[in-house]
């Protein structure tokens, strides 16, 4: 597991996730975000357990 910090699309407020590299390829999660409770989708890639890249949208287009 890696823990990586994002900055909440809806509320603005920077949070903490972890994000699981014992697998490889393209992942995507939906994680609530822990101040705000909105759902966030993470799509990201692992290459030899190291997150190589990584992107986050909200999901219900209530962002700012």
């Amino acid at each position: 597991m890696e823990e990586v910090y994002i900055v909440c699309p809806y509320c603005r407020q920077s949070i903490s996730v972890l994000l699981d590299t014992g697998v490889e390829g393209f992942v995507n999660i939906i994680d609530d975000c822990e101040v705000c409770c909105r759902p966030i989708d993470i799509t990201y890639s692992i290459e030899d357990g190291e997150v190589i890249a990584m992107d986050y949208r909200s999901i219900e287009g209530n962002e700012f």
